[in-house]
């Protein structure tokens, strides 16, 4: 069979899913699928909604059962769902009741392999009960880690007559690996629904899914990392913070001039009010691209100048965040260089010596290890602990994405509230 291209809509109002939809069918979609946030945002109404704007169209209802088989399948189906999703984790007697109830109600089984442990094993069983479809499925939250759904689609590909589809974090450049690995339906979501034009992005991945060959994306990609300083440095530090669940900015911390995006892992310093002389050490221990994070223990006399900076410049730092003091403001703002900082003085200390280097600090309110990655911009600067930074900066991205879509649709004659509909949103209280 022709490779199926299935959109899925994991969106949360039905308005913006239906829009999307009809741009995505006008550029090839062949299935459509309500995702689980959507279905569970707008019930059932919006699988009706989809069938009868798509009569002619295959739609999917991404239920994620677990329990309750014929029950949810018979909501589904009922509602105009041609393809319904149960989970693979299920007992075998709510996939057992699910496919009698897909069977009365004129629809389909698709077993969604999303945290089962031993897929091939559990693919022979679902042989047995007699599902439809089977989903290789790399969810979201499990992408931002680096998890990709190739590791084991090729080898259930080969080793089962069932239709395998395959879906987590898919572009245009991926797709036609996922075709080749003996995928028959691909699943794409955020590589189209998050596009600024969904109709071009929609026909630029059926194009690469039919000819079996990657085309080149900047967009909708999940990095590595070897790879987060190209990755942090496509994002805003509110990106971050979003992606963070509003936490990792510095407060009080604020950029001598703007202009600046500034990125690198932190090399700690720790120093007394005034007191120079670990900040400059710093510098000649730091390795190129690091930022120095100066915590001045609350003092308010100068620990940095335009000679520090030009050192730092010239060893090649990324840059210096100050939870204290600068000055020397009027020759530093020629250099072309980042420096962030709580004060500005005239007055400098004397080089004591006090202190460490490489130290867990308090920068502006947050709490820094060397390592620990550095991001700065007109906003001010956020921290990102590193050992959870990889997922940070797929999530930041994801924001970013997010965003540019809601750009677009507030552009075509919408408001923020109204694309988003804040109000429906807002925490009930009662």
């Amino acid at each position: 069979m022709m490779p199926i291209l299935q959109v899925a809509l994991d969106l949360l109002n039905a308005h913006r899913a239906l829009n999307i939809a009809k741009d995505a069918v006008e550029g090839g979609a062949d299935w459509l699928e309500a995702g689980t946030p959507l279905i569970k945002s707008e019930g059932m109404d919006v699988v009706r909604m989809l069938k009868q704007t798509f009569p002619d169209k295959t739609i999917v209802a991404d239920m994620k059962t677990m329990d309750t088989g014929a029950l949810e399948v018979e909501m589904a189906a009922k509602a105009g769902a041609d393809v319904v999703c149960i989970l693979g984790v299920s007992d075998n007697s709510t996939i057992i009741d699910a496919i009698k109830s897909a069977r009365k109600y004129g629809s389909k089984i698709m077993v969604d392999l999303i945290g089962v442990m031993d897929k091939e094993k559990r693919v022979k069983e679902m042989e047995k009960l007699g599902v439809d479809y089977l989903c290789i499925h790399v969810g979201i939250d499990e992408q931002m880690i680096g998890k990709k759904p190739f590791d084991t689609l090729t080898s259930i590909s080969k080793s089962t007559s069932i239709p395998v589809a395959v879906a987590g974090g898919l572009n245009s450049e991926t797709v036609a690996d996922a075709v080749k690995a003996g995928a028959s339906i691909i699943i794409v979501g955020g590589a189209i629904t998050k596009a600024k034009n969904v109709v071009k992005a929609t026909k630029i991945i059926k194009k690469a899914v039919a000819e079996k060959k990657g085309i080149k994306t900047d967009l909708y990609k999940k990095y590595d990392k070897t790879e987060l300083l190209h990755a942090f440095s496509k994002v805003s530090t509110p990106n971050i913070s979003d992606a963070m669940h509003k936490q990792g900015a510095m407060h009080g911390i604020r950029p001598l001039r703007l202009g600046f995006h500034m990125v690198g892992r932190a090399l700690t310093v720790n120093t007394l009010d005034g007191d120079w002389a670990k900040p400059i050490e710093a510098i000649d221990l730091a390795e190129k691209g690091q930022i120095l994070v100066i915590d001045v223990n609350g003092g308010k006399k100068a620990v940095w100048g335009e000679l520090a900076t030009w050192s730092a410049k010239i060893k090649g730092l990324n840059g210096v965040v100050i939870d204290g003091a600068v000055r020397d403001l009027d020759d530093i703002i020629k250099i072309d260089f980042p420096i962030f900082c709580r004060h500005i003085s005239s007055n400098a200390g004397e080089p004591k010596g006090f202190g460490e280097i490489g130290a867990e600090i308090e920068c502006g309110g947050q709490t820094v290890r060397t390592g620990d990655w550095i991001v700065g911009d007109d906003s001010g600067v956020v921290v990102i602990p590193q050992e959870i930074a990889q997922e940070i900066a797929n999530r930041a991205l994801n924001v970013k994405e997010y965003e540019n879509r809601i750009r677009e649709e507030i552009k075509k004659g919408g408001s923020l509230g109204k694309v988003l509909k804040v109000k429906k949103w807002e925490k009930i209280i009662g």
